[in-house]
Formats: C-alpha cells, structure tokens, sequence
C-alpha cells in the first residue's frame, strides 16, 4: 500500500483543492497517468500519479482544499496481498453511457461563437459542461486570461437541465487569483532570497548573427512555421548546460543531486498579472521546429489552466526573457530546488568594438544567478561564455 500525496507544484504552493477525480477507487492506474485536477492560486492543474496500481481509496472529497503533502488516495501496488484484478483505468461520470454521443462536426448551431471568439475552457470543466447540458463557450471564465475552470461551470446554470448545482461548488477556488498569486510569488523568492547564497554574472552577446539566421529561416516558411527569438535562447542554454552540467540539477538534503535530463522552465508573464514557468522536456533533444511548438504549446496552456503537475516541478534549469521591447538586463532570483536561473533583457542596438573599429551592433545583456552551494564564478563564467558562443552559432537551416 502507498499513499498519494497533494504534490508541491512550486516552491510558493501551500495547499490546493481537488476539484475533479478523474479516477475512482478499484481503478487501475499506470505511471503518467492523470488521476486528478488540483486548483491553486495559478489555476487549474492536471495532477499525474507516479506509482503503478489500483486505487484502494480516495481520501480527500472534490472540492475540498488540504496542504501539500496531505494524502489524497491510498494505492494497492501489483503484486500485493489483497490486490483486487486489474482492470483500465476509469474516468469519473455521474452517470455513465454505454455509448456516448459524439458531437457532430462543426454545424450551424445559432448561439455558438464563430471560432475565433470560442472561450478558454480547461478540459475538466469542458466535460462537466457537457455532462450537466451547459455550452461552455458561452461562459463567463474567471481563471487565467479570462478561461472557463471548473468552478465556473458548477456556478453557472444548467439553463434546461434540471440536475442541480453541487453544493461542493461553492467552495471550489475561484481560478486564477492574481493577488493570491503574487502573495505566493513573494513568499518563494523571499525564501529564496534568505537560503540561497545567490552570486551573479553578466556577459554581452552580439546577436546579429542570431538575428540575420532567423530572418531567412522565416523569410522561407509560411507563419505557422516561423521561429521566435525564444527558440534560439532555449536551444543554446540547453546545449550550454550539456557543457557544463554543475547548473542543470537541483539543492537537495544539502547537496547537488545532477539531472540527466535537461527540462527548462520558461517564464511566462500573465497578463492577468502574475508569473508561471512551466517546464519544456528535453529542450537538447529536440529540433529546433519541435522545440518551437513545445513552446507554444506550454504557453498557451498556461494561459488557460491546462498544465500538468510535472510540468510545474520538473524544471531543471530556468529562464527568463524580458522580450524585444523591455529593459536592457534582468537580475533573477533561483527558482527552489534549482540551483541556476539564466536571464536575458532586450536587444538594443549599441556601439562595439570590432577589429579595432566601432560599429553598431544589435546587443543582448546575459545574466546567470546561480548558487554558491552548488557552483562558483569559474563555472558561472563557463556556462555564460559557452551559452554566448552558441547563440551566435545557430543551428544550420
């Protein structure tokens, strides 16, 4: 027997609420499996199990908010006394149908937006949506960027349907709180700030090659093809960090545990306020067109509330971009347990020095904090230095 346990999803998670199982007890479960919709103070997030089983138990009613590490659900592992037969994992319906109807491709329903105006909707409240009878798209969504959670749904009413709100909707968590969040956000950099022995570098890079390489990459694609400067910053501090791996790793029982693996945690401001940096897996195994659409894709379903549990504690490594038209240089504070976190300002174009003349040069301010527990400057400098040669040596076409 194990327990399932209220994962920490970031160093500033204090509790969260269950407000969907997509499992019940007698359920058979793999590792990776989505059990459970948790929401926090940055929305709603899909929780994976990382045991193998059945599920013997849930101990913790939707709507319910416990702490982080409280016990969610007790698991019967294979090969255990007692281990009921195995049978697939079942998702949670009040009433289930031997055959549920599929929606008709797109018709011409007359209350639904056209495409371009269908609402945010996470896909725990999708479901419950259609399963009390309400359009979702037609909702008034109070999570990140204006998205449909779950919450919204058991408010909203059934409008025909006769099936009452449940009472336990009225406790769920609004969604995204921006003050809750910065609340958060404060209490994990200061944390941060107390334990972490922080020492900083910063280097110049001339980004004209960079710049040039992705013009005529995406003067050759059509736009659902094209490249952000992201893309670039991503792949060489991936590879950087395969150079020198004393950054890629977390602080833990005070000492460096190394990760094999390379996942980035990109920042993503909110524009309801607020900041999230989920993790891209594997950024130095995927092709730039690949990496490209991993980005996108953690971007968006940050914005509306369809992240994963592990994609919010797997981050090995983080940056943070202030984007083209920012300030010149950005001091960042170590996400905990990472002992490294990469910043990059905008690029402004400014005189350099080269061959002994001055010429304008497009110009980019680099900046490592990292911590002194785990490394020093030598092997700060090293990883700037390597990060600074690989952003001016893009991959080829």
């Amino acid at each position: 027997m194990s327990d399932f346990a209220m994962p920490s999803l970031g160093a500033d998670m204090e509790s969260g609420t269950v407000v969907e199982w997509l499992v019940k007890p007698g359920a058979q479960v793999h590792k990776g499996d989505v059990i459970a919709v948790v929401e926090t103070h940055k929305g709603a997030i899909e929780v994976e199990i990382f045991d193998e089983g059945v599920i013997e138990e849930l101990l913790v009613a939707e709507g319910e908010e416990v702490p982080v590490g409280a016990v969610l659900a007790r698991l019967t592992k294979a090969g255990e006394a007692g281990t009921p037969e195995v049978r697939a994992v079942e998702e949670v319906h009040p009433e289930p149908e031997p055959e549920p109807e599929r929606e008709p491709e797109p018709s011409p329903e007359p209350f639904r937006p056209a495409p371009s105006e269908r609402a945010k909707v996470s896909p725990a409240a999708r479901r419950r949506a259609a399963e009390r009878g309400i359009d979702a798209d037609r909702l008034r969504g109070t999570g990140i960027d204006g998205s449909v959670t779950l919450a919204d749904v058991e408010a909203a009413s059934p409008g025909a349907a006769s099936e009452e709100p449940r009472p336990r909707a009225t406790k769920v968590k609004r969604g995204f709180d921006p003050v809750q969040m910065r609340k958060g956000i404060a209490a994990a950099m200061s944390r941060s700030k107390r334990e972490i022995p922080h020492y900083y570098l910063t280097t110049t890079i001339d980004m004209s090659v960079a710049q040039v390489w992705l013009r005529e990459y995406n003067a050759a694609r059509d736009p659902d093809e094209r490249l952000l400067p992201a893309v670039l910053t991503l792949r060489a501090a991936a590879l950087a960090l395969k150079e020198v791996p004393q950054l890629n790793g977390f602080w833990q029982e005070d000492a460096f545990a190394p990760s094999e693996a390379i996942h980035i945690g990109w920042a993503i401001s909110l524009r309801g306020g607020g900041l999230i940096a989920p993790a891209i897996r594997d950024v130095d195994k995927l092709s730039i067109a690949d990496l490209m659409r991993a980005l996108k894709d953690v971007v968006a379903r940050a914005r509306s509330g369809g992240l994963r549990s592990s994609e919010m504690t797997d981050a090995t490594f983080t940056i943070t971009s202030l984007g083209e038209r920012s300030a010149e240089s950005v001091g960042g504070i170590i996400y905990p347990p990472q002992v490294g976190i990469l910043g990059l300002g905008s690029i402004v174009e400014r005189p350099w020095v080269i061959d002994g003349a001055v010429v304008p040069r497009p110009l980019a301010t680099a900046s490592l904090a990292a911590d002194h527990r785990a490394s020093d400057g030598h092997v700060g400098g090293q990883f700037l230095s390597t990060f600074a040669r690989l952003m001016q040596e893009p991959p080829k076409p």
